[in-house]
């Protein structure tokens, strides 16, 4: 193998495959990038068993084809810090030569074919859907999926489609997120639940919002392709709670307030909270809004804000600000609805039909 790289857009793709390069395994070859080059140009691909990733890198002129095997890590060092705006990288059996204008690296590598077989994507997609409005969904709910919970399924983001409909879910057992979208899909439906690790690669792999990524469900695994890159990921195994069952349907008080008005608030009201006493009293009334907090040999702080309408009786409430601001930061648009029903019952946040999220009330 022997091409001419130009060296910024390496860099480029070396940090996109690099993410799901294995640090410590006893596999040298999980520790390393598989690069191929033939006719359609340069590819990098890396894994870790769990998932793995293929990324086209542009501006690169093949001489020879083939393919190389290298540490990720020594790669992508040499290849930043080396001052050639382009690189010749040329292999001699296992031996990979790193040449610029003054400099020679000679880097050991090893044979392809230990090299884990990653899938391909065959078949028609079950869904297609711009990146831009995916990534939305994915921000909107990833930060609500469980960590190292017990309950397996909850670990991972389900993503369920009705027709042309998506839906994307997620839960902690004390918040849940759902975003909704739309797909272009026939007939039928799709149901999975995702690893938080693969999600969190695909929005920094399909970066461009415009580009159309082909989704497909296949042995226990989901694909996303598109021109120039390719995400295949293990899906996570179990039963995702059912989570309609836990959207309140009969909430008789609605506050409606600026998104950015309820987020300064929020992170004002914790500033005198700590592990102990972690929770803010948010008081709704038709007069405005009344954050409380309060933390022994801390102090307490008093916070009042206006809303934009009110609905129904007066209720004070007791809500985990980081749980708030978690959700704020996600939001779309200018405003946010917060239905509720009773101080110890389950209230909801909402935009549009786009965004939904359920918070748990905590006792103060």
């Amino acid at each position: 193998m022997k091409v001419v790289c130009d060296r910024s857009a390496l860099v480029e793709s070396l940090a996109l495959v690099s993410g799901v390069v294995v640090s410590r395994t006893p596999k040298p070859v999980l520790r390393c990038v598989e690069i191929i080059a033939d006719d359609q140009g340069l590819t990098l691909c890396a894994t870790d068993m769990e998932v793995a990733v293929r990324v086209a890198s542009p501006r690169v002129e093949v001489t020879q084809a083939g393919k190389i095997l290298i540490p990720a890590d020594t790669l992508s060092q040499i290849v930043r810090e080396s001052i050639d705006p382009t690189l010749t990288i040329e292999s001699d059996g296992q031996a990979v030569h790193i040449r610029g204008q003054d400099s020679h690296f000679k880097v050991f590598g090893y044979s392809t074919e230990d090299f884990p077989d990653v899938p391909t994507f065959q078949g028609d997609a079950d869904f297609e859907i711009q990146a831009g409005e995916f990534r939305r969904m994915i921000s909107q709910t990833i930060f609500a999926a469980a960590r190292e919970n017990s309950r397996y399924a909850i670990n991972g983001v389900l993503v369920e489609r009705e027709a042309s409909q998506l839906t994307v879910v997620s839960t902690d057992g004390r918040r849940l997120a759902l975003a909704k979208g739309q797909c272009q899909a026939e007939q039928g439906g799709s149901l999975a639940i995702v690893p938080t690790k693969g999600l969190q690669l695909f929005m920094k792999i399909f970066n461009d919002p415009e580009q159309v990524v082909s989704v497909q469900f296949k042995d226990n695994q989901v694909l996303f392709s598109s021109q120039g890159a390719f995400l295949v990921s293990n899906l996570v195994e179990g039963n995702f709670p059912p989570y309609a069952d836990v959207i309140p349907r009969d909430s008789s008080i609605r506050a409606t307030i600026s998104k950015d008005i309820l987020m300064s608030a929020v992170r004002r009201a914790a500033l005198l909270t700590n592990e102990e006493s972690k929770g803010v009293r948010f008081g709704f009334s038709d007069q405005g809004l009344t954050l409380k907090s309060r933390a022994p040999e801390m102090g307490e702080s008093e916070i009042k804000v206006t809303l934009t309408g009110f609905e129904g009786e007066a209720i004070e409430i007791g809500f985990n600000p980081q749980y708030v601001t978690d959700a704020l930061k996600v939001v779309q648009g200018d405003e946010v609805h917060i239905d509720f029903k009773a101080p110890s019952k389950p209230s909801v946040m909402h935009t549009g039909e786009e965004f939904l999220y359920v918070i748990m009330p905590v006792n103060l």
